[in-house]
């Protein structure tokens, strides 16, 4: 019987990412940390941690930590014991509009606490190939091996710019001249929609000035003062676009992104848990699109990740 203090070590390593911050989350001394992750690695044979910036599990690290938290989760009376941590991968628009409906639904009448990485969601599939985390929240229409898939329904995104800004740059129209010139917005080096939806209407590739803001509030915010134009979810863009202090600046351009939630078969009971909330929130929040107000689909959309 291997030794639970053991394999949380190697956990919280994982979960904090260095050996000091699991130090602090244990209440224990950093030394202590290492020598129990130490400790396991020689009674297993393998080794469990990568001593990396940030540390990470080794895929062995990972499955024995899951595997024995499920037998000790079942074994132990409700209530006891250390609380549950449940990780999932989620692209930060998703974070910054829907996902957190689905997140308070979870937590309504669930005590398993969440741990949330972002990443594009083009990448986030790859975190359950990985091991890394056992459901996630992507634009991959594949279901992963070992996984079941939800659709959940799209994302919608509007070009969108401040009327000042339309007067100074778009007084002669939305078009290759005026795209090459106005200031663009992007979230990150994945993030590639701006770019896609320029193609859609010049019908070629553009080099705008660009602004990087790795972060869905303030790249709506950046937008509304005018810094520059990009594409909002349309969530967020709705109530100042009828407030006019967004405008769109192609009207029935609107692009979707199609959303997929997978999740692990041999999952924790409060992954399947999370699904129901997860898809119950994603029927409200992430309708059917109107096609008179949206284009065609893009196959990538930003990671807006943290």
């Amino acid at each position: 019987m291997l030794d639970y203090a053991l394999l949380e070590a190697v956990a919280a390593v994982d979960r904090e990412g260095s050996f000091e911050a699991a130090a602090r989350a244990l209440h224990i001394s950093t030394s202590a940390v290492s020598q129990r992750v130490r400790l396991l690695e020689e009674r297993v044979g393998v080794p469990l941690v990568v001593r990396s910036r940030p540390c990470v599990a080794t895929e062995a690290g990972r499955r024995l930590c899951r595997h024995v938290e499920q037998e000790l989760r079942g074994a132990l009376p409700a209530g006891t014991g250390p609380a549950a941590v449940l990780r999932v991968a989620v692209n930060a628009d998703s974070l910054g509009t829907w996902f957190p409906g689905a997140m308070a639904r979870f937590g309504a009448t669930d005590d398993t606490l969440l741990d949330v990485a972002l990443d594009n969601e083009n990448h986030t599939a790859e975190w359950l190939r990985t091991g890394q985390v056992p459901a996630a929240v992507a634009a991959d229409a594949r279901a992963v091996p070992g996984c079941r898939i939800e659709a959940l329904g799209p994302m919608r995104y509007v070009a969108t710019a401040s009327p000042e800004l339309v007067r100074r740059h778009f007084s002669d129209g939305v078009n290759a001249t005026s795209l090459a010139r106005a200031p663009m917005l992007r979230f990150d080096r994945k993030d590639d929609l701006e770019k896609r939806w320029i193609h859609r209407i010049c019908r070629r590739d553009l080099l705008p000035p660009t602004h990087w803001v790795p972060s869905t509030q303030a790249f709506r915010d950046l937008v509304l003062a005018g810094f520059a134009w990009g594409m909002n979810p349309e969530q967020l863009a709705a109530p100042h676009l009828r407030a006019g202090e967004l405008v769109e600046l192609v009207p029935g351009t609107r692009l979707e992104v199609q959303l997929y939630w997978h999740h692990a078969r041999l999952a924790p009971p409060a992954v399947e848990r999370l699904t129901r909330a997860v898809v119950g929130e994603a029927r409200v929040r992430l309708q059917r699109a109107d096609p008179a107000r949206t284009g065609s689909r893009p196959r990538s959309r930003r990671g807006r990740h943290t």
